[in-house]
């Protein structure tokens, strides 16, 4: 009877030991079933732009520490790939974030040719996606068609075209340009084409329409024809590796026209000496006198010893929308994100208020940079659209 009675007690002590185990199990659950959403960053974080790549990443990563990594009730992780400015790798690594990563949102790509296809995956699957550089129409619409989940926090390739074309006729009273552009890439395609359109408008002539193939380094013979046609201008709608050997050929060639290009210029690997005295289209300065640019300046100089470009500014600017928008909408349903993201307006953005149109496309300023020997970018003016 004894020791029935003492089987008993021990029974019921086991009971009690694992019911608190079960609590503190129940505990541990709530402390870790925190809600989260995935937020990926696809940049060319290595290749021929990479520079681009970092930049961003700085942005996306010191406005999502700025709130904490949180937005509204849920907290943000985040997974980042290296899309190598590549149209396959872009392919790729957004396969990865969407099918095994689970994303629920995309920052980036940076670059069209990445884009285009990342915007077409994101979209099928229903992962929001802002570009924060990107700026070829087709990311946000593909044979007249919207995707409904893809939007951007940069002007596109049109106005910065259209910009370009009117600052060279109304302000640097160019008579007569000649374009270069690369005829495999997207977003030199589209700039080419708008300057084109744009000045022929202004009442200015288009003497030399010229193209290249991407491996090009021999701009020689091209040149040569371009030279012989004396333009007032040369219209250099590509990044800053390729825009800085067209730059030394094309002075070596005795061509003194003034260089215009587009934000693709924007780096600190620019050849400054070259370039100098030349203008191009962008998206910001970290010379815009704006209170808040200085504030956000600051701030980046303080956490990263160095100014920030335009590619960190509107990926800290995408990120910003897109923590806005999970937390009004307080929900991880994408579509309910979209929507809110939809109706965004005057959104209070480092690069000018953002309001975003019927593509997906901000209405904003366009800035106007003058490239400096002594390494920097002189802010010259902003033109609204």
């Amino acid at each position: 009877m004894l020791k029935n009675k003492w089987l008993l007690v021990l029974l019921v002590l086991l009971l009690g030991l694992a019911l608190v185990a079960t609590g503190c199990g129940s505990k541990q659950q709530a402390a870790t079933g925190e809600k989260v959403i995935k937020v990926g960053l696809s940049a060319p974080l290595t290749g021929d732009v990479q520079s681009y790549g970092e930049y961003t990443k700085s942005g996306f990563l010191l406005a999502l520490e700025e709130a904490g990594y949180k937005a509204g009730d849920y907290k943000i992780e985040t997974v980042i790939v290296d899309d190598k400015n590549d149209p396959t790798e872009g392919t790729n690594v957004a396969t990865k974030l969407v099918s095994v990563d689970k994303v629920k949102a995309i920052i980036g790509p940076v670059t069209t040719k990445p884009a285009i296809p990342t915007s077409e995956i994101a979209n099928s699957n229903k992962v929001i996606m802002i570009s924060n550089t990107a700026t070829n129409e087709k990311v946000t619409v593909a044979d007249g068609k919207r995707k409904e989940y893809v939007f951007r926090a940069c002007f596109i390739d049109p106005l910065q075209g259209t910009v370009g074309a009117k600052f060279a006729t109304d302000t640097l009273k160019a008579k007569k340009a000649a374009v270069l552009y690369d005829q495999s890439n997207d977003y030199t395609i589209g700039l080419a084409n708008q300057f084109k359109e744009g000045f022929i408008k202004g009442g200015g002539e288009i003497v030399a329409f010229e193209a290249y193939s991407k491996d090009d380094k021999d701009f020689s013979a091209v040149l040569t024809n371009i030279a012989a046609k004396s333009p007032d201008l040369l219209y250099l709608p590509d990044y800053h590796q390729k825009v800085s050997i067209i730059g030394q050929q094309a002075r070596q060639k005795n061509i003194n026209a003034i260089f215009l290009g587009g934000d693709g210029w924007d780096s600190p690997d620019l050849d400054y000496a070259t370039m100098a005295g030349s203008y191009f289209t962008n998206h910001f300065s970290a010379d815009d006198p704006r209170p808040e640019v200085k504030a956000f300046v600051e701030k980046y100089k303080a956490k990263y010893n160095t100014a920030p470009e335009f590619t960190a500014a509107l990926a800290y600017d995408a990120t910003k929308l897109l923590l806005n928008a999970i937390a009004k909408a307080n929900s991880d349903d994408t579509t309910k994100i979209k929507d809110i993201l939809k109706d965004t307006k005057d959104f209070p953005a480092i690069s000018g208020k953002i309001s975003f149109d019927q593509n997906g496309n901000p209405t904003k300023p366009v800035t106007i940079l003058k490239v400096n020997a002594a390494k920097k970018y002189d802010f010259v003016t902003i033109v609204n659209p």
